[in-house]
């Protein structure tokens, strides 16, 4: 169903894209100014690198197998309308955030960056409606993003929720309170508003570019 899904948005941004085009053509036609061309100017180019290739597209690999942790993604967004491509892009063990403790020994915050692909907003699929995210650990336990006092740590930077707009993209982090055991690496895992899973396999040990900069946010 989400391969469907993924595949209709696409083709709502591409009619939108032709209908522009048959527009100006007509301008052009009746001797009117197209809004990418106008007297004395050149036509506009697209930049070396970004031709249709880099529209929204249905495939996207496995759905079921886990991708390596940094690797995008794309699902369908919340309500299953627009694209959403997700990247997680730092992984940090804590002991501690700021004053709060977590609750079962290790807190696991990962980043992620968070793009619109489609002519609509898209958005995270709400737990309530059956989507969010989870950690599964190395020995298969499954634990919900901010279960225990995760829900307590809050960092600014990355404190963004909501649709995000067509085009554009938002950093944004979710935190798992964790037994040591459970913080050896593993593997997290969103559920779209289809039921349709993403998975990446998280590293052991504190890995991305964000590190410093999370690790930075958790000081008291």
């Amino acid at each position: 169903m989400r391969k469907n899904l993924l595949a209709a948005a696409a083709v709502v941004t591409a009619v939108g894209c032709l209908t522009l085009t048959a527009c100006n053509d007509d301008d052009a036609k009746s001797g009117g100014a197209s809004p990418s061309r106008t007297a004395g100017s050149k036509p506009a180019t697209s930049p070396a690198g970004s031709p249709a290739s880099a529209r929204p597209t249905a495939s996207n690999g496995p759905k079921g197998a886990a991708l390596a942790f940094g690797e995008p993604s794309r699902t369908v967004g919340a309500g299953t309308v627009g694209i959403l491509e997700i990247t997680p892009t730092t992984v940090v063990y804590a002991t501690a955030a700021g004053r709060t403790a977590p609750q079962h020994g290790t807190f696991a915050v990962v980043t992620l960056l968070e793009k619109s692909l489609s002519a609509n907003p898209a958005d995270e699929e709400a737990p309530a409606k059956g989507g969010g995210w989870r950690w599964v650990s190395t020995d298969g336990q499954s634990i919900p993003a901010g279960n225990g006092n995760a829900a307590k740590v809050v960092l600014a930077k990355y404190r963004h929720s909501g649709g995000i707009a067509p085009g554009a993209s938002q950093m944004r982090v979710k935190v798992f309170d964790l037994t040591p055991a459970q913080a050896k690496g593993g593997t997290i895992v969103y559920t779209d508003g289809t039921k349709s899973d993403d998975r990446w396999t998280v590293p052991a040990t504190d890995t991305g570019p964000q590190a410093a900069e999370v690790k930075q946010q958790l000081r008291p």
